[in-house]
């Protein structure tokens, strides 16, 4: 919402100043060389990369002005989930919670926790990872090392598409060059005409250059840079599964291991102990935490 207070504010003054500085010949131009550049951009974008990176840029725009999905309560789900996990998983055995990693989307605790289960790449990891302590769950094996190129892999992946719609915004000022050549070259065939005629085809000429500058940096500039503080702090989510199981295979108890996850979070999505040790939740804690946590 803040972000599209400031779409708005910019759109309005570029085209308040437009509107106060124009003439009729720019307005009848305006939609010609919008489509023009517009079109050439996106030309750009699907020239440049997969459909699945172009189609995540595009989708960007709309997740810039939503902000990150993962909010405080989805950090309490998790840490819960991730917590009676581990700990059935203690008592008894891998066997207890292999229902749960095998087919997750028959599993009463990722059902009852609908957005994490309906994000692959998060329900992977975990899963993953936990199969893969129960392959050898006695000795050596590559679990915080697995998690950590899953981790990796994501962050690339997310990162194509802000790199993607930065190219864009690159583009967009000599895609408005190239509509002001076209535009000076119409002006040019008509040389011989009066001033009368020729004013209004050169202002139109570069009504293209300020569309270029315009979008670039009034507009998809500002929108890819938020896009990546969005994908940065969704990746906090999953950056929270690799602390959590990481610790927890190292011999960590379950309870500290959320702790020390909870414990990093920033703090608007922090969840409180009270909101991760809740009714269907067997988190460890101290009794000073929770007076502690009350107290705060």
């Amino acid at each position: 919402m803040f972000q599209l207070i400031g779409l708005v504010l910019v759109t309005a003054l570029i085209a308040g100043a437009l509107l106060f500085t124009g003439s009729p010949a720019l307005f009848s131009a305006l939609p010609f060389e919008l489509a023009l550049i517009g079109g050439a951009g996106l030309g750009t974008l699907v020239i440049g990369n997969s459909p699945r990176v172009a189609g995540a840029a595009l989708a960007g725009m709309v997740k810039s002005m939503r902000g990150a999905k993962w909010k405080k309560a989805d950090y309490a789900d998790l840490l819960s989930g991730l917590n009676d996990l581990m700990r059935r998983a203690r008592q008894g055995g891998m066997i207890a919670i292999e229902a749960d990693i095998e087919t997750p989307e028959r599993s009463e605790l990722f059902a009852s926790r609908p957005r994490l289960l309906a994000d692959r790449t998060a329900t992977s990891m975990i899963t993953d990872s936990l199969r893969i302590h129960a392959l050898n769950p006695g000795g050596k094996s590559p679990v915080a090392a697995h998690l950590e190129d899953a981790v990796a892999s994501a962050a690339r992946t997310r990162h194509r598409a802000v790199a993607a719609l930065n190219s864009l915004a690159d583009a967009l000022p000599a895609l408005g060059i190239v509509a002001a050549v076209l535009g000076i070259i119409k002006t040019m065939s008509l040389i011989d005409q009066s001033p009368d005629v020729l004013g209004p085809m050169i202002a139109t000429a570069l009504l293209g250059t300020f569309l270029g500058v315009f979008l670039a940096y009034g507009l998809v500039g500002p929108i890819a840079a938020r896009f990546g503080q969005v994908v940065d702090e969704e990746m906090q989510f999953l950056e929270t599964i690799r602390t959590v199981i990481t610790a927890w295979h190292e011999g960590v108890a379950p309870g500290t291991a959320i702790e020390l996850a909870r414990a990093g979070l920033p703090v608007h999505l922090r969840p409180s102990v009270e909101d991760v040790d809740g009714p269907s939740s067997n988190v460890e804690t101290f009794p000073s935490q929770r007076r502690n946590s009350r107290a705060a």
